[in-house]
């Protein structure tokens, strides 16, 4: 290990240097450097893009993975750079533990050949779901990952280099300002050094006496002392010591500035690429919508695939059939009504006085037989419900057609 003290004691100095600079301006002794406001804003601006897109990111995991220990698992795997294994949905293994339960209760009665149908449905919504989370992970989390993992842990790193070259910028400010007040008090003051004593006189023999006797021993050593220029006093020493600091400090303080403007530049383009970070996020977010949409719909057609085979199942309620009856019997009015019959008659159902909507159409529907009405996706249509009508389903009307609707194909307006 090559262990350098020299370099450790200045870096430990510029680190004491930039303390005392950071404390001063705290405490209001010192003055610092200010950005521009552009500079500013732009700071600001990337500040907010990091603190929300964590936030979205940390809540899109919890959404996509709302197990705390699968997700610390997937993170594991992650950082150790292996793949993990393939975990099965809970709506698949809900699925499968209906089909189990099928096998054991038997699946040619209503309720095994039920739970068949429903668990397969399950598993296919799973499958979906697990799509789901793979392209959601794919096009939504990992833009986002990449942005907090990279281009910020970029732009912190320039953002603390600026501040550092600040602080030294300051600092180099600072000198240069006690340096030129120490030269202006070292002009001032008076040198008490020079007056000399009052018996230090001497005769014009013993100076004459002194010269050829220096002169002596400079023709013996072949040096002159006369030609030497005589040594500065303690007044001139005094002033060249403090006009060489006021030059020091400016040569420093141009490098500084120069380092600093150079960095300022660097971290100002870092800091205008956040738009094109909120481009790029922007179209993730678009594809997550997508996703998302993608996800639900399907799910929904399986639903209603669903719904439609177990309407062609037989009825499994026979312990109910009894009641069935007496109810039958109480009201053989209600029960002659042309919505209750299992053959619905359009044509003699009307449309009440009051309680009629306009609703839009979402998705295309094909009828599944002649009581109910074909739609087309974006169409308005006029829809009113009729008593003992079951919730799921509506009148619909459009122009001469009627028939029923499905209520989830439909946005009520009014």
């Amino acid at each position: 290990m090559d262990f350098n003290v020299k370099k450790l004691a200045s870096g430990a100095g510029v680190f004491f240097t930039r303390a005392v600079q950071f404390t001063e301006e705290k405490l209001g002794q010192a003055e610092k450097t200010e950005l521009d406001a552009h500079f500013e804003n732009l700071m600001s601006r990337a500040d907010c893009t990091k603190n929300w897109t964590e936030k979205i990111y940390r809540q899109t995991e919890v959404l996509l993975q709302p197990n705390p220990s699968a997700r610390i698992e997937e993170f594991l795997y992650e950082k150790l750079d292996r793949k993990a294994p393939s975990r099965i949905t809970n709506a698949e293994l809900l699925g499968q533990y209906m089909q189990d339960a099928a096998v054991e209760f038997g699946a040619g009665g209503p309720y095994g050949c039920t739970l068949i149908k429903v668990g397969e449905c399950e598993r296919r919504l799973g499958a979906a779901e697990r799509e789901f989370l793979q392209t959601s992970a794919i096009s939504f989390l990992t833009p986002l990952r990449n942005f907090l993992e990279g281009d910020w842990r970029t732009i912190s790193k320039e953002r603390r280099l600026l501040e550092n070259l600040r602080l030294d910028l300051d600092a180099c400010k600072t000198r240069l300002k006690k340096a030129k007040v120490a030269e202006a008090k070292a002009a001032m003051a008076p040198d008490f050094q020079e007056t000399r004593p009052r018996n230090y006189v001497l005769s014009a023999s013993a100076s004459a006496f002194r010269f050829n006797y220096l002169y002596h021993i400079d023709s013996c050593h072949k040096w002159c002392v006369c030609s030497r220029p005589p040594p500065p006093n303690t007044r001139d020493r005094r002033a060249l010591g403090c006009l060489k600091l006021p030059l020091k400090a400016e040569h420093e303080l141009r490098v500084a500035q120069t380092e600093f403007d150079r960095q300022a530049e660097v971290t100002r383009l870092l800091l205008e690429g956040i738009s094109s970070t909120h481009v790029n996020h922007l179209r993730c977010l678009n594809e997550f919508v997508e996703a998302q949409a993608a996800y639900y719909k399907q799910c929904h057609l399986h639903m209603q695939d669903l719904q439609k085979e177990l309407g062609r199942l037989p009825n499994a309620f026979t312990l109910n059939s009894a009641h069935s009856m007496v109810t039958t019997a109480s009201a053989p009015e209600e029960a002659t009504s042309p919505v209750e019959t299992d053959t619905l008659k359009i044509e003699e159902v009307q449309a009440p006085a009051t309680g009629t909507r306009k609703a839009k159409v979402l998705y295309d529907y094909d009828a599944a037989d002649s009581s109910e009405l074909s739609l087309l996706a974006d169409e308005l249509i006029t829809v009113y419900t009729m008593p003992g009508m079951d919730s799921d389903w509506l009148i619909g009307e459009r122009g001469n057609q009627k028939g029923k609707v499905p209520v989830t194909y439909l946005e009520l307006l009014s």
